[in-house]
């Protein structure tokens, strides 16, 4: 950021301080009573299916699995809340990438990217079928994603002699800032959504088909039997012929896959609605996501109600790979966002922040979800979403329900469901490796040069995202 704000580094601080510790999406009246745990119906104690897991990928998992076959009996098991998590907390993104981005894609399976983008939109395309199909009120917005290049070396990756380049002026009639030098509108391949309210809507359109959903019930442990798969909770033991574990971060289930991922928290703030007057000074009319070429990258958005969300930027690792709700508030990011919001906006000098909040995600060293069996192919997973879960987990879904069927599909003989990424070092390697790399990619972003160390990292196919 190279823009002086307008609003002192005390002011910002004070304004993200301000703001109430709550999830902007969840604090509605209009969030669903919890539903009752497993166990409060004797039929909740066997299923044909299995889904652990209450997230986006666990209920597009319920949905699908219904949609494909309407009469399997499927059973969903939440240890929280629907939406609790990262579900419910993030920027309300949903794009088709299935890579986290082209660059990546084609770097790691540059053979197979044209498949992995027709299947990526095809993937979006179905997602807004389904929210219209079942009528499901979450803001679904195709408005696409604008890139914009805020530092001199980053407008050469934006490709100035390719169709779509946007130069200062003309990204700035899409999106007014200061900041910007240069950009490119990504049209079709992103729709914003109210996050919560899509997992809402998608646990009623599963209940709708017959899929059992049940809320405050952690599965403890997991183990193979003749006949199929036992789970423990606190209220009883649940029988399954099949499981999907789609508990994302929270990988106790599944040791193996736990190597592979690491527990990141990323920090939003929400601004006050802005009135008409502030609005037209940003010029904002496509109403477009936006996301700048910084490894430390920022993402934002215009809610329904006109909110501007802003996140992003300091993802933060905790040692031993920590998860805790203590981990959600962290007055030292927040505070670094709102002096960056005011950078990027000093129009908007007198808005303050409405909200202000945390979640944990999960990512690997490919920055996207990988997939597998376990248990003798009666377990399905898949993990490593690196902040794209919005739309790729319904992508998900479907391997999973591809791989328990047994019969080799279009999207299981792609490359990327196949390979594995390679797994995080133990502590305190990892911790060490992370905190290197987010220092060197942080450098990187002023210098526009790569040290020693990240192209090290390249050549061996590992990283770490914000």
């Amino acid at each position: 950021m190279s823009t002086t704000s307008t609003v002192s580094r005390g002011d910002a601080h004070a304004r993200a301080d301000a703001a109430a510790p709550r999830v902007l999406w969840l604090d509605t009246p209009d969030r669903p009573a919890p539903r009752p745990p497993v166990g409060a119906d004797p039929t909740d104690s066997s299923a044909d299916l299995v889904v652990v897991g209450g997230g986006y990928t666990g209920l597009w998992t319920a949905l699908r699995a219904k949609e494909r076959d309407p009469g399997r009996s499927v059973l969903l098991l939440e240890a929280d809340r629907i939406a609790e998590h990262a579900t419910g907390r993030n920027g309300g993104f949903c794009e088709a990438s299935l890579t986290h981005g082209e660059a990546n894609g084609l770097e790691r399976w540059p053979d197979e990217f044209e498949t992995l983008e027709r299947l990526g939109l095809a993937n979006l395309d179905e997602i807004e079928e389904t929210v219209r199909r079942y009528g499901i009120d979450c803001g679904f917005e195709r408005t696409g994603q604008l890139t914009v290049a805020t530092r001199p070396h980053e407008v050469a990756d934006l490709e100035p002699d390719a169709d779509g380049f946007l130069d200062a002026a003309a990204v700035r009639a899409l999106v007014d800032s200061p900041t910007y030098l240069a950009g490119r509108l990504d049209a079709e391949g992103c729709a914003m959504v109210d996050p919560a309210r899509l997992a809402w809507g998608l646990a009623a359109a599963a209940e709708s088909l017959g899929v059992r959903i049940a809320e405050g019930t952690p599965v403890r442990a997991m183990r193979r039997t003749d006949s199929g798969m036992e789970l423990a909770t606190p209220h009883g033991v649940v029988r399954a012929a099949r499981v999907v574990v789609a508990t994302n971060a929270f990988t106790d289930l599944l040791p193996r896959v736990a190597r592979r991922v690491v527990p990141v928290y990323d920090h939003v703030l929400a601004t006050e609605p802005l009135s008409p007057e502030q609005l037209a000074s940003l010029g904002w009319a496509g109403r477009s996501g936006v996301a700048d070429s910084g490894n430390l990258f920022h993402y934002y958005r215009l809610t329904r109600d006109n909110r501007i969300l802003w996140g992003g930027y300091d993802a933060v690792y905790h040692f031993g790979r920590s998860i805790d709700a203590e981990h959600e508030q962290r007055a030292a990011t927040h505070r670094v966002l709102a002096e960056h919001f005011y950078e990027t906006f000093p129009q908007l000098a007198d808005v303050g922040f409405s909200h202000r909040w945390g979640g944990v995600i999960d990512t690997c060293t490919r920055f996207c979800a990988f997939f597998g069996l376990a248990h003798r192919d009666r377990v399905a997973y898949a993990a490593g979403f690196t902040g794209l879960g919005v739309g790729a987990s319904r992508f998900a879904a479907d391997v999973m329900l591809d791989l328990l069927a047994g019969e080799p599909t279009e999207r299981t003989r792609l490359a990327m469901v196949r390979e594995r990424p390679l797994p995080f070092p133990p502590e305190p390697l990892a911790w060490v490796g992370i905190q290197l790399t987010r220092w060197a990619s942080a450098r990187a972003d002023a210098t526009g040069r790569r040290n020693l160390w990240l192209r090290t990292l390249d050549r061996m196919g590992l990283g770490f995202d914000s």
